[in-house]
C-alpha cells in the first residue's frame, strides 16, 4: 500500500520530467533540416482559423472590464487622467497575453492533442518511426512554430481590441474625455511593456503547443485516452501559463522600473 502511495506522489514528477525532456527533443528538432514549410503554414493557418474568432470576442470584455475596473478606482482618488495609460499597462502587459494564450491552449491545443492521440492510436507514429522519420521534426516542430507565429499575431490583435473597447467603454459609459485617455498613454505606459506583452505570447504559444504535443503523442487506451490527453493538455497548459505569467511579470518588474516610479 505504501509503495502505490509513493508511486502516486512520484507520478506527477515523473510526468514533469518526461514533460522537459520531450521539450529538449523539440528544440533538438527545431535546427533539423528539412525543414516541413507546408505542414507549418498548414498548421499556422488552421490554427489562426479556429482561434481568430473567439479571440476577438474575448479581447472586448477584456478591455471593457479592466476599463470600467479601473477607471472606477482611479476616479474614487481623483486621477482619471490616467485611466488610459492604466487600462492599456493592465491589457498590454497581462491581459492581452493571458486572453491569447487561454484561446490557443483551449481551441489551438486540444486540437493538437486529438490530432497527435487519434495518430498515436491508430499506430501511424510508430509507422514513421519505423520507416525512419522522426514524428517530432515532422509533426511536432511545424505546430510548434505555427503556434508561437499565431500567438504573437493574437496577442497583437488582443491588444488593439483591448484598448479600442477600453477606450468606448471609459468614453460612453464613464464620461471620460477622449483626448485625455488617448493623451495618458505615455504617461505611465512604456515601450518594454509592449515587447515583455509579445514575450510572454510567444512563450505561452510555445508552452501550450509543447504540452498539446506531448500529451497527445503519449495517449493511450483508445478513443476514451485521447480524450483525456485532451483534457489534461489543457488543464495542464493553464496552470503553467499562470505560472510562468507570474514569473516573468516579477522579472520584469524587476529589470525594468516603472515608468515614473
Amino acid at each position: 500500500m505504501s509503495s502505490l502511495t509513493s508511486a502516486r506522489v512520484l507520478a506527477p514528477i515523473g510526468t514533469a520530467g518526461k514533460l522537459f525532456a520531450f521539450g529538449l527533443d523539440v528544440g533538438r528538432a527545431l535546427f533539423r533540416r528539412p525543414f516541413q514549410l507546408r505542414e507549418f503554414l498548414q498548421q499556422a493557418w488552421f490554427i489562426a482559423s479556429v482561434t481568430i474568432v473567439p479571440t476577438a470576442l474575448v479581447a472586448i470584455p477584456f478591455g471593457a472590464v479592466i476599463a470600467l475596473q479601473v477607471g472606477g478606482l482611479i476616479k474614487q482618488f481623483g486621477a482619471q487622467s490616467f485611466t488610459g495609460s492604466a487600462s492599456v499597462l493592465a491589457v498590454v502587459q497581462q491581459a492581452g497575453p493571458i486572453a491569447c494564450a487561454l484561446l490557443i491552449a483551449g481551441a489551438g491545443g486540444s486540437a493538437i492533442a486529438a490530432d497527435l492521440g487519434a495518430r498515436q492510436i491508430r499506430e501511424e507514429l510508430d509507422a514513421m518511426m519505423v520507416l525512419g522519420i522522426d514524428p517530432i521534426q515532422r509533426l511536432v516542430v511545424p505546430r510548434v512554430l505555427a503556434c508561437m507565429l499565431v500567438s504573437v499575431f493574437l496577442n497583437g490583435m488582443v491588444t488593439v481590441v483591448g484598448i479600442a473597447g477600453g477606450y468606448v467603454f471609459n468614453v460612453v459609459l464613464q464620461d471620460g474625455t477622449p483626448g485625455a485617455y488617448l493623451a495618458s498613454f505615455t504617461a505611465l505606459a512604456q515601450l518594454p511593456d509592449l515587447w515583455v506583452g509579445f514575450l510572454k505570447a510567444l512563450a505561452f504559444g510555445l508552452i501550450a503547443a509543447i504540452v498539446a504535443c506531448y500529451k497527445g503523442m503519449s495517449a493511450g487506451g483508445g478513443p476514451k485516452g485521447v480524450g483525456d490527453a485532451v483534457n489534461e493538455s489543457v488543464v495542464i497548459t493553464f496552470l503553467l501559463l499562470f505560472v510562468v505569467n507570474f514569473v516573468m511579470s516579477t522579472i520584469y518588474l524587476q529589470i525594468i522600473p516603472p515608468k515614473g516610479g
